[in-house]
Protein backbone atom coordinates (compact mmCIF):
# COMPACT_ATOMS: atom_id res chain seq x y z
CA UNK A 1 0.00 0.00 0.00
CA UNK A 2 1.16 3.76 -0.91
CA UNK A 3 1.82 5.79 2.71
CA UNK A 4 -0.63 8.77 2.42
CA UNK A 5 1.35 10.81 4.78
CA UNK A 6 5.58 11.65 4.77
CA UNK A 7 6.70 12.55 8.04
CA UNK A 8 8.50 16.06 8.10
CA UNK A 9 10.86 17.53 11.14
CA UNK A 10 11.92 21.09 11.88
CA UNK A 11 12.96 22.47 14.78
CA UNK A 12 9.68 22.43 17.09
CA UNK A 13 9.03 18.78 16.26
CA UNK A 14 8.09 16.72 13.80
CA UNK A 15 4.31 16.43 11.31
CA UNK A 16 2.46 14.38 9.28
CA UNK A 17 2.48 15.81 5.85
CA UNK A 18 -0.09 14.16 3.19
CA UNK A 19 2.47 12.33 1.20
CA UNK A 20 0.88 13.90 -2.23
CA UNK A 21 1.20 17.50 -1.47
CA UNK A 22 3.91 20.05 -2.00
CA UNK A 23 4.44 21.99 0.62
CA UNK A 24 5.99 20.90 3.67
CA UNK A 25 6.46 21.41 7.41
CA UNK A 26 6.74 24.88 7.44
CA UNK A 27 3.27 25.53 5.37
CA UNK A 28 0.91 22.85 7.59
CA UNK A 29 2.51 25.10 10.18
CA UNK A 30 0.73 28.45 8.81
CA UNK A 31 -2.05 26.10 8.02
CA UNK A 32 -2.52 25.44 11.88
CA UNK A 33 -1.84 29.14 12.47
CA UNK A 34 -3.45 30.95 10.46
CA UNK A 35 -6.97 29.67 9.74
CA UNK A 36 -8.38 33.39 9.30
CA UNK A 37 -8.97 34.27 6.06
CA UNK A 38 -9.66 30.83 4.32
CA UNK A 39 -8.32 32.81 1.23
CA UNK A 40 -4.69 31.28 0.21
CA UNK A 41 -2.22 33.50 -1.81
CA UNK A 42 -3.17 31.23 -4.90
CA UNK A 43 -6.04 34.12 -5.03
CA UNK A 44 -3.04 36.20 -6.69
CA UNK A 45 -1.37 34.09 -9.26
CA UNK A 46 0.92 37.03 -9.51
CA UNK A 47 2.44 36.68 -5.99
CA UNK A 48 3.09 33.50 -6.89
CA UNK A 49 4.78 33.53 -9.93
CA UNK A 50 6.59 36.35 -8.64
CA UNK A 51 7.90 34.19 -5.91
CA UNK A 52 8.81 31.94 -8.11
CA UNK A 53 10.79 34.56 -10.41
CA UNK A 54 12.70 35.24 -7.16
CA UNK A 55 13.35 31.62 -6.52
CA UNK A 56 14.92 31.24 -9.76
CA UNK A 57 16.56 34.55 -10.57
CA UNK A 58 18.43 33.04 -7.24
CA UNK A 59 19.55 30.18 -7.85
CA UNK A 60 20.78 31.39 -11.09
CA UNK A 61 22.67 33.98 -9.31
CA UNK A 62 24.15 31.28 -6.61
CA UNK A 63 25.03 29.36 -9.49
CA UNK A 64 27.43 31.87 -11.06
CA UNK A 65 28.80 32.64 -7.81
CA UNK A 66 29.77 29.46 -7.18
CA UNK A 67 27.65 28.77 -3.89
CA UNK A 68 25.23 26.19 -5.63
CA UNK A 69 26.08 23.42 -7.86
CA UNK A 70 25.01 23.84 -11.39
CA UNK A 71 22.72 20.56 -11.21
CA UNK A 72 20.80 21.86 -7.79
CA UNK A 73 20.75 24.99 -9.63
CA UNK A 74 19.00 23.75 -12.61
CA UNK A 75 16.51 21.93 -10.93
CA UNK A 76 15.58 24.82 -8.86
CA UNK A 77 15.22 27.02 -12.50
CA UNK A 78 12.90 24.25 -14.18
CA UNK A 79 10.58 23.97 -10.98
CA UNK A 80 10.35 27.81 -10.31
CA UNK A 81 9.53 27.95 -14.81
CA UNK A 82 6.77 25.62 -14.13
CA UNK A 83 5.39 27.88 -11.22
CA UNK A 84 5.95 30.92 -13.68
CA UNK A 85 4.18 28.84 -16.43
CA UNK A 86 0.89 28.87 -14.09
CA UNK A 87 1.66 25.18 -12.86
CA UNK A 88 1.35 23.65 -9.13
CA UNK A 89 -0.47 27.10 -8.05
CA UNK A 90 -3.00 25.60 -5.75
CA UNK A 91 -0.18 24.28 -3.83
CA UNK A 92 1.09 27.80 -2.57
CA UNK A 93 -1.73 27.09 0.34
CA UNK A 94 -1.19 29.55 3.05
CA UNK A 95 -3.19 32.23 3.95
CA UNK A 96 -3.12 35.77 2.33
CA UNK A 97 -2.69 37.43 6.05
CA UNK A 98 -0.34 35.85 8.35
CA UNK A 99 2.29 37.03 11.32
CA UNK A 100 6.15 36.66 10.42
CA UNK A 101 6.10 39.29 8.27
CA UNK A 102 5.48 36.78 5.48
CA UNK A 103 8.17 34.17 6.14
CA UNK A 104 5.14 31.50 6.21
CA UNK A 105 4.43 32.25 2.56
CA UNK A 106 8.12 32.22 1.62
CA UNK A 107 8.79 29.07 3.15
CA UNK A 108 6.21 27.74 1.40
CA UNK A 109 7.37 28.99 -1.78
CA UNK A 110 10.55 27.11 -0.63
CA UNK A 111 8.80 23.86 -0.09
CA UNK A 112 6.86 23.92 -2.95
CA UNK A 113 9.60 24.66 -5.72
CA UNK A 114 11.79 22.39 -4.19
CA UNK A 115 9.75 19.10 -3.92
CA UNK A 116 8.89 20.43 -7.57
CA UNK A 117 12.41 19.91 -8.37
CA UNK A 118 12.78 16.62 -6.37
CA UNK A 119 10.56 15.29 -8.87
CA UNK A 120 12.25 16.46 -11.37
CA UNK A 121 15.18 14.90 -10.33
CA UNK A 122 13.40 11.41 -9.56
CA UNK A 123 13.31 11.49 -6.52
CA UNK A 124 10.53 11.49 -3.44
CA UNK A 125 8.95 14.37 -2.01
CA UNK A 126 10.29 15.67 1.18
CA UNK A 127 14.02 13.68 0.10
CA UNK A 128 15.43 17.35 1.57
CA UNK A 129 19.15 15.77 2.08
CA UNK A 130 19.61 15.54 -1.63
CA UNK A 131 17.52 19.60 -2.13
CA UNK A 132 16.81 21.29 0.98
CA UNK A 133 14.31 24.19 0.58
CA UNK A 134 16.94 26.71 3.13
CA UNK A 135 19.99 25.70 2.23
CA UNK A 136 19.21 25.35 -1.62
CA UNK A 137 16.25 26.88 -2.78
CA UNK A 138 16.20 29.93 -0.41
CA UNK A 139 20.60 29.89 -0.50
CA UNK A 140 21.68 33.69 0.05
CA UNK A 141 18.05 34.98 0.97
CA UNK A 142 15.56 36.03 3.36
CA UNK A 143 11.92 36.34 4.10
CA UNK A 144 13.06 39.80 4.37
CA UNK A 145 14.09 40.31 0.98
CA UNK A 146 12.17 37.95 -0.81
CA UNK A 147 9.07 38.62 0.02
CA UNK A 148 8.63 42.56 -0.72
CA UNK A 149 10.59 42.04 -3.61
CA UNK A 150 8.24 39.77 -4.85
CA UNK A 151 5.05 41.91 -3.62
CA UNK A 152 6.53 44.33 -5.90
CA UNK A 153 6.82 42.67 -8.93
CA UNK A 154 3.04 41.21 -8.56
CA UNK A 155 1.85 44.20 -8.04
CA UNK A 156 3.50 45.51 -11.18
CA UNK A 157 2.36 42.71 -13.34
CA UNK A 158 -1.60 43.09 -12.07
CA UNK A 159 -1.47 46.57 -12.34
CA UNK A 160 -0.62 46.20 -16.40
CA UNK A 161 -3.53 44.63 -16.88
CA UNK A 162 -5.63 46.87 -14.70
CA UNK A 163 -3.88 49.94 -16.55
CA UNK A 164 -5.51 48.00 -19.61
CA UNK A 165 -8.80 48.15 -18.36
CA UNK A 166 -8.70 51.94 -17.02
CA UNK A 167 -7.46 52.98 -20.67
CA UNK A 168 -10.38 50.71 -22.60
CA UNK A 169 -13.19 52.57 -20.13
CA UNK A 170 -11.81 56.25 -20.87
CA UNK A 171 -11.58 55.48 -24.24
CA UNK A 172 -15.56 53.63 -24.08
CA UNK A 173 -16.31 57.03 -22.16
CA UNK A 174 -14.30 59.36 -25.24
CA UNK A 175 -16.72 57.12 -27.79
CA UNK A 176 -19.83 57.94 -25.64
CA UNK A 177 -18.63 61.70 -26.03
CA UNK A 178 -18.28 61.41 -29.62
CA UNK A 179 -21.64 60.30 -30.11
CA UNK A 180 -23.38 62.73 -28.33
CA UNK A 181 -21.50 65.61 -29.17
CA UNK A 182 -24.36 67.51 -30.79
CA UNK A 183 -26.75 67.23 -28.11
CA UNK A 184 -27.87 69.68 -25.61
CA UNK A 185 -28.41 69.77 -22.57
CA UNK A 186 -28.33 71.51 -19.09
CA UNK A 187 -25.23 71.90 -17.32
CA UNK A 188 -26.10 71.92 -12.79
CA UNK A 189 -23.93 72.97 -10.27
CA UNK A 190 -24.80 72.09 -6.53
CA UNK A 191 -27.92 70.06 -8.27
CA UNK A 192 -29.46 73.42 -9.52
CA UNK A 193 -29.96 74.49 -13.33
CA UNK A 194 -26.89 76.19 -14.56
CA UNK A 195 -25.94 77.14 -18.22
CA UNK A 196 -26.44 74.62 -21.13
CA UNK A 197 -23.87 72.24 -22.28
CA UNK A 198 -23.52 69.08 -24.71
CA UNK A 199 -24.09 65.28 -23.19
CA UNK A 200 -20.99 64.89 -25.65
CA UNK A 201 -18.76 67.20 -23.36
CA UNK A 202 -20.09 65.55 -20.16
CA UNK A 203 -18.80 62.36 -21.19
CA UNK A 204 -15.78 63.71 -22.40
CA UNK A 205 -14.68 64.90 -18.68
CA UNK A 206 -15.30 61.78 -17.45
CA UNK A 207 -12.98 60.08 -20.37
CA UNK A 208 -10.48 62.96 -19.39
CA UNK A 209 -10.56 62.11 -15.67
CA UNK A 210 -9.39 58.85 -16.31
CA UNK A 211 -6.96 59.77 -18.96
CA UNK A 212 -5.22 61.84 -15.96
CA UNK A 213 -5.03 59.06 -14.13
CA UNK A 214 -2.97 56.30 -16.22
CA UNK A 215 -0.18 58.73 -15.93
CA UNK A 216 -0.48 59.00 -12.27
CA UNK A 217 -0.34 55.16 -11.87
CA UNK A 218 2.35 54.38 -14.16
CA UNK A 219 4.26 56.86 -12.54
CA UNK A 220 3.93 55.49 -8.66
CA UNK A 221 4.23 52.17 -9.88
CA UNK A 222 7.42 52.84 -11.23
CA UNK A 223 8.38 53.31 -7.35
CA UNK A 224 8.25 49.64 -7.00
CA UNK A 225 11.08 49.05 -9.44
CA UNK A 226 13.14 49.47 -6.71
CA UNK A 227 14.28 46.20 -4.87
CA UNK A 228 16.21 44.68 -1.97
CA UNK A 229 17.43 41.35 -3.40
CA UNK A 230 20.63 40.67 -1.51
CA UNK A 231 19.71 42.94 1.88
CA UNK A 232 18.60 39.40 3.84
CA UNK A 233 17.58 39.35 6.48
CA UNK A 234 17.71 43.31 8.12
CA UNK A 235 19.82 44.86 5.01
CA UNK A 236 23.78 43.92 5.73
CA UNK A 237 23.64 41.03 3.54
CA UNK A 238 24.67 38.53 5.63
CA UNK A 239 25.29 35.15 4.41
CA UNK A 240 25.07 36.57 1.01
CA UNK A 241 28.27 36.89 -1.23
CA UNK A 242 29.22 40.35 -1.97
CA UNK A 243 28.45 39.82 -5.70
CA UNK A 244 24.80 38.26 -5.08
CA UNK A 245 23.06 41.61 -5.22
CA UNK A 246 23.75 42.33 -8.77
CA UNK A 247 23.48 39.41 -10.01
CA UNK A 248 20.62 38.20 -8.70
CA UNK A 249 18.91 41.91 -9.72
CA UNK A 250 19.96 41.31 -13.27
CA UNK A 251 18.64 37.74 -13.46
CA UNK A 252 15.42 38.96 -12.15
CA UNK A 253 15.18 41.97 -14.13
CA UNK A 254 15.71 39.45 -17.46
CA UNK A 255 13.35 37.09 -16.30
CA UNK A 256 10.59 39.89 -15.55
CA UNK A 257 11.19 41.93 -18.29
CA UNK A 258 11.04 44.84 -15.23
CA UNK A 259 13.73 47.50 -15.17
CA UNK A 260 14.46 47.06 -11.36
CA UNK A 261 16.95 48.73 -9.95
CA UNK A 262 18.81 47.59 -5.92
CA UNK A 263 18.21 50.07 -3.60
CA UNK A 264 21.45 52.26 -2.37
CA UNK A 265 20.52 51.97 1.02
CA UNK A 266 19.20 48.13 1.41
CA UNK A 267 18.62 48.84 5.26
CA UNK A 268 16.68 51.58 4.74
CA UNK A 269 14.87 49.87 1.43
CA UNK A 270 14.11 46.06 3.84
CA UNK A 271 12.35 48.45 6.67
CA UNK A 272 10.68 51.00 4.44
CA UNK A 273 7.10 50.48 2.80
CA UNK A 274 6.62 54.25 1.70
CA UNK A 275 6.55 53.07 -2.08
CA UNK A 276 3.31 50.74 -1.19
CA UNK A 277 1.50 53.69 0.50
CA UNK A 278 2.38 55.81 -2.65
CA UNK A 279 0.64 53.11 -5.43
CA UNK A 280 -2.21 52.58 -3.00
CA UNK A 281 -2.86 56.57 -2.59
CA UNK A 282 -2.49 56.63 -6.70
CA UNK A 283 -5.40 53.52 -7.03
CA UNK A 284 -7.74 54.89 -3.99
CA UNK A 285 -7.30 58.09 -6.04
CA UNK A 286 -8.88 56.55 -9.49
CA UNK A 287 -11.51 54.74 -7.37
CA UNK A 288 -12.77 57.62 -5.97
CA UNK A 289 -13.05 59.18 -9.32
CA UNK A 290 -14.50 56.60 -10.75
CA UNK A 291 -17.22 56.43 -7.86
CA UNK A 292 -18.44 59.82 -8.47
CA UNK A 293 -18.75 58.82 -12.53
CA UNK A 294 -20.68 56.40 -10.60
CA UNK A 295 -23.03 58.81 -8.80
CA UNK A 296 -23.42 61.13 -11.62
CA UNK A 297 -24.75 58.34 -14.28
CA UNK A 298 -27.49 56.97 -11.89
CA UNK A 299 -28.41 60.60 -11.17
CA UNK A 300 -28.46 61.08 -14.83
CA UNK A 301 -30.33 57.79 -15.48
CA UNK A 302 -32.57 58.55 -12.35
CA UNK A 303 -36.42 58.03 -13.42
CA UNK A 304 -37.50 56.95 -15.51
CA UNK A 305 -40.60 59.35 -14.61
CA UNK A 306 -40.01 60.96 -11.93
CA UNK A 307 -36.41 61.33 -11.98
CA UNK A 308 -33.53 62.91 -14.40
CA UNK A 309 -33.90 60.65 -16.92
CA UNK A 310 -31.50 62.37 -19.19
CA UNK A 311 -29.96 58.87 -19.93
CA UNK A 312 -30.47 55.07 -20.31
CA UNK A 313 -28.77 52.85 -18.86
CA UNK A 314 -28.60 48.85 -20.06
CA UNK A 315 -30.88 46.89 -18.39
CA UNK A 316 -28.87 44.68 -16.58
CA UNK A 317 -31.76 42.83 -13.88
CA UNK A 318 -35.21 43.30 -12.97
CA UNK A 319 -34.99 45.61 -9.71
CA UNK A 320 -37.60 44.79 -7.40
CA UNK A 321 -39.10 41.49 -6.54
CA UNK A 322 -42.27 43.68 -5.50
CA UNK A 323 -42.45 46.38 -7.86
CA UNK A 324 -42.90 45.24 -11.65
CA UNK A 325 -40.73 46.87 -14.13
CA UNK A 326 -38.54 48.47 -12.12
CA UNK A 327 -34.94 48.44 -13.19
CA UNK A 328 -32.05 49.72 -11.06
CA UNK A 329 -28.35 50.97 -12.04
CA UNK A 330 -26.48 47.74 -10.60
CA UNK A 331 -23.74 48.02 -12.43
CA UNK A 332 -22.71 51.56 -11.21
CA UNK A 333 -24.02 50.69 -8.00
CA UNK A 334 -21.62 47.44 -7.86
CA UNK A 335 -18.52 50.01 -9.25
CA UNK A 336 -19.39 52.09 -6.03
CA UNK A 337 -19.15 49.43 -3.21
CA UNK A 338 -15.45 48.46 -5.25
CA UNK A 339 -14.43 52.19 -4.64
CA UNK A 340 -15.66 52.24 -0.92
CA UNK A 341 -13.16 49.01 -0.49
CA UNK A 342 -10.18 50.59 -2.09
CA UNK A 343 -10.48 53.17 0.69
CA UNK A 344 -10.64 50.95 3.44
CA UNK A 345 -7.58 49.16 1.73
CA UNK A 346 -5.93 52.18 1.41
CA UNK A 347 -6.09 53.27 5.15
CA UNK A 348 -4.85 49.26 6.21
CA UNK A 349 -1.91 50.10 4.24
CA UNK A 350 -1.60 53.27 5.62
CA UNK A 351 -1.69 52.00 9.26
CA UNK A 352 0.30 49.02 8.48
CA UNK A 353 3.06 51.08 6.61
CA UNK A 354 3.18 52.91 9.76
CA UNK A 355 3.16 50.20 12.11
CA UNK A 356 6.74 49.21 11.02
CA UNK A 357 9.61 48.69 14.09
CA UNK A 358 12.99 49.06 13.29
CA UNK A 359 14.83 47.26 10.56
CA UNK A 360 11.21 45.61 10.01
CA UNK A 361 7.76 46.15 8.76
CA UNK A 362 6.41 42.98 9.98
CA UNK A 363 2.93 43.50 8.43
CA UNK A 364 3.68 43.13 4.54
CA UNK A 365 1.47 40.49 4.59
CA UNK A 366 -1.63 43.10 4.89
CA UNK A 367 0.22 45.57 2.41
CA UNK A 368 0.16 42.75 -0.20
CA UNK A 369 -3.38 41.71 0.33
CA UNK A 370 -4.69 44.55 0.60
CA UNK A 371 -3.22 45.89 -2.88
CA UNK A 372 -2.94 43.17 -5.00
CA UNK A 373 -7.45 42.81 -4.05
CA UNK A 374 -7.58 46.80 -5.00
CA UNK A 375 -6.08 46.05 -7.91
CA UNK A 376 -7.69 42.94 -8.69
CA UNK A 377 -11.53 44.12 -7.83
CA UNK A 378 -10.66 47.78 -9.79
CA UNK A 379 -9.88 45.75 -12.73
CA UNK A 380 -12.75 43.49 -12.62
CA UNK A 381 -15.00 46.63 -11.91
CA UNK A 382 -13.66 48.98 -14.79
CA UNK A 383 -14.31 46.01 -17.07
CA UNK A 384 -17.91 45.97 -16.34
CA UNK A 385 -18.77 49.52 -15.90
CA UNK A 386 -17.23 49.41 -19.62
CA UNK A 387 -18.70 45.94 -21.20
CA UNK A 388 -22.26 46.00 -19.17
CA UNK A 389 -23.12 49.84 -18.75
CA UNK A 390 -20.92 52.58 -20.79
CA UNK A 391 -21.22 50.74 -24.74
CA UNK A 392 -24.65 50.53 -24.08
CA UNK A 393 -25.96 54.25 -22.55
CA UNK A 394 -28.16 55.82 -24.98
CA UNK A 395 -29.15 59.84 -24.44
CA UNK A 396 -32.88 60.63 -24.04
CA UNK A 397 -32.90 63.27 -26.75
CA UNK A 398 -36.37 64.58 -27.15
CA UNK A 399 -36.28 65.06 -23.76
CA UNK A 400 -33.10 66.83 -23.37
CA UNK A 401 -34.14 69.03 -25.88
CA UNK A 402 -36.94 70.38 -24.00
CA UNK A 403 -35.10 71.03 -20.50
CA UNK A 404 -33.38 72.95 -22.78
CA UNK A 405 -35.91 74.71 -24.49
CA UNK A 406 -37.58 75.80 -20.75
CA UNK A 407 -34.77 76.71 -19.15
CA UNK A 408 -33.83 79.87 -18.35
CA UNK A 409 -30.12 78.86 -17.64
CA UNK A 410 -30.19 80.16 -21.43
CA UNK A 411 -30.18 83.28 -20.72
CA UNK A 412 -26.84 83.39 -19.57
CA UNK A 413 -25.76 83.24 -23.16
CA UNK A 414 -27.86 86.22 -23.79
CA UNK A 415 -26.03 88.69 -20.98
CA UNK A 416 -23.04 90.15 -22.97
CA UNK A 417 -25.75 91.37 -25.47
CA UNK A 418 -28.42 92.51 -23.04
CA UNK A 419 -26.54 93.07 -19.53
CA UNK A 420 -26.54 91.11 -16.40
CA UNK A 421 -29.30 93.12 -15.29
CA UNK A 422 -32.17 92.52 -17.91
CA UNK A 423 -31.07 88.85 -17.79
CA UNK A 424 -31.88 88.51 -14.47
CA UNK A 425 -34.96 90.31 -14.82
CA UNK A 426 -36.66 88.04 -17.61
CA UNK A 427 -35.26 85.20 -15.83
CA UNK A 428 -37.67 85.88 -12.97
CA UNK A 429 -40.23 86.41 -15.28
CA UNK A 430 -39.89 83.35 -17.03
CA UNK A 431 -39.74 81.61 -14.21
CA UNK A 432 -42.65 82.66 -12.73
CA UNK A 433 -44.65 82.80 -16.14
CA UNK A 434 -43.25 79.37 -18.05
CA UNK A 435 -42.63 80.92 -20.79
CA UNK A 436 -39.53 80.46 -23.55
CA UNK A 437 -36.61 83.03 -22.29
CA UNK A 438 -36.19 83.29 -26.29
CA UNK A 439 -39.80 84.90 -27.12
CA UNK A 440 -39.34 87.31 -23.76
CA UNK A 441 -35.92 88.64 -25.23
CA UNK A 442 -37.56 89.26 -28.29
CA UNK A 443 -41.23 90.55 -27.38
CA UNK A 444 -38.51 93.18 -25.32
CA UNK A 445 -36.86 94.31 -28.14
CA UNK A 446 -33.46 93.46 -26.63
CA UNK A 447 -32.57 91.20 -29.61
CA UNK A 448 -33.73 90.24 -33.01
CA UNK A 449 -35.26 86.74 -33.73
CA UNK A 450 -32.39 86.03 -35.98
CA UNK A 451 -29.38 87.40 -33.14
CA UNK A 452 -31.17 85.17 -30.28
CA UNK A 453 -31.77 82.21 -32.78
CA UNK A 454 -27.46 82.89 -33.58
CA UNK A 455 -27.04 82.93 -29.88
CA UNK A 456 -28.87 80.13 -28.67
CA UNK A 457 -27.49 77.65 -30.89
CA UNK A 458 -26.44 74.67 -29.73
CA UNK A 459 -22.46 75.81 -30.91
CA UNK A 460 -22.99 78.88 -28.75
CA UNK A 461 -24.64 77.52 -25.69
CA UNK A 462 -21.74 74.54 -24.98
CA UNK A 463 -18.86 76.86 -25.92
CA UNK A 464 -17.78 75.02 -28.87
CA UNK A 465 -18.16 78.47 -30.70
CA UNK A 466 -16.72 81.67 -29.47
CA UNK A 467 -19.00 84.66 -28.93
CA UNK A 468 -17.44 87.17 -31.82
CA UNK A 469 -19.73 90.07 -31.89
CA UNK A 470 -21.91 91.96 -29.41
CA UNK A 471 -24.37 94.38 -29.23
CA UNK A 472 -25.55 97.04 -27.36
CA UNK A 473 -26.17 96.46 -23.61
CA UNK A 474 -29.47 97.31 -22.77
CA UNK A 475 -30.51 98.94 -19.19
CA UNK A 476 -33.33 96.97 -17.06
CA UNK A 477 -35.09 100.45 -17.09
CA UNK A 478 -34.87 100.57 -20.22
CA UNK A 479 -36.79 97.90 -21.10
CA UNK A 480 -40.23 97.84 -22.58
Amino acid sequence: MTATTRTETDSLGSLEIPADAYWGIHTARALENFDITKRPISVYPELVRALAMVKQAAARANRDIGVLDAERADLIDRAAQLVIDGRYHEEFVVGVIQGGAGTSTNMCANEVITNIALGLAGRPKGDYAYLSPIDHTNRSQSTNDVYPTAIKIAIIMAHFTAIEELDLLQQAFRAKAREFHDVLKVGRTQLQDAVPMTLGQEFNGFASTLTEDLQRQRDNARLLLEINMGATAIGTGITAHPEYARRVRDHLAAISGLELETATDLVESTSDTGAFMSFSGAIKRTAMKLSKICNDLRLLSSGPQAGFAEINLPPRAAGSSIMPGKVNPIIPEVVNQVAFSVAGADTTVTMAVEAGQLQLNAFEPVIAHSLLQSITWMRQAMRTLRVNCVDGITANRERLGAMVGSSVGVITALTPFIGYAAAAALAKTALLTGRNVADLVVEAGLMTREEVTKQLRPERLSGIEPITQTIPVIAPEDLP
